[in-house]
């Protein structure tokens, strides 16, 4: 049966100088309450690198399931 939620995907990223050492993360929520928490980290990296890389593992993470997906992020650079 369909639902009328989304699968929502949260994204982050960050570093500490620019470059310099940086991390992402991210938090998937399916329909059915399935809650998974992702992650990761470079040395030697931009803060729009790991912004984009949250993104994209994010996505990528919810890739073959069927429905909507609404991505949220603070990123100016990524929306």
């Amino acid at each position: 049966m369909p639902t009328s939620f989304p699968i929502t995907v949260f994204s982050d990223g960050a570093a500490k100088g620019n470059p310099g050492p940086g991390g992402w993360g991210v938090v998937a929520i399916t329909p059915d309450g399935s809650v998974t928490e992702l992650g990761g980290s470079e040395a030697h990296t931009t803060n729009n690198r790991m912004e984009l890389t949250a993104a994209i593992e994010g996505l990528a993470h919810v890739r073959r399931l069927d429905g909507p997906v609404a991505l949220y992020t603070d990123s100016t650079y990524v929306i």
